[in-house]
């Protein structure tokens, strides 16, 4: 009998961090937000915060899961997918 493989799973999941000046993704599902100091990524394995100065997006393929985002990046975070509540409650823990 074949198991069936979960869909959040179904696609690779890696990050690359060329020199904290350039972050390229694999395995992203959608873009919650963006802007020069924070982008918001929904990934096959939870959410994904990157905070930055300076960030851009230069490659989205949501139907390939790549992102690229160029700038400096200072941190990245991962929330849980079973992580409940909406984007402010995640980002100021209310």
């Amino acid at each position: 009998m074949a198991t069936m493989q979960e869909p959040q799973l179904a696609l690779p999941h890696k990050l690359i961090l060329d020199g904290r000046e350039k972050l390229t993704m694999d395995g992203v599902k959608d873009i919650e937000s963006f802007d020069e100091n924070m982008v918001v990524l929904q990934t096959v394995r939870g959410t994904l915060i990157v905070h930055g100065e300076g960030l851009h997006l230069q490659m989205l393929s949501l139907d390939g899961g790549q992102v690229a985002v160029d700038g400096k990046v200072d941190a990245l975070t991962y929330e849980d997918i079973t992580h409940q509540g909406g984007l402010f409650s995640r980002l100021f823990g209310g």
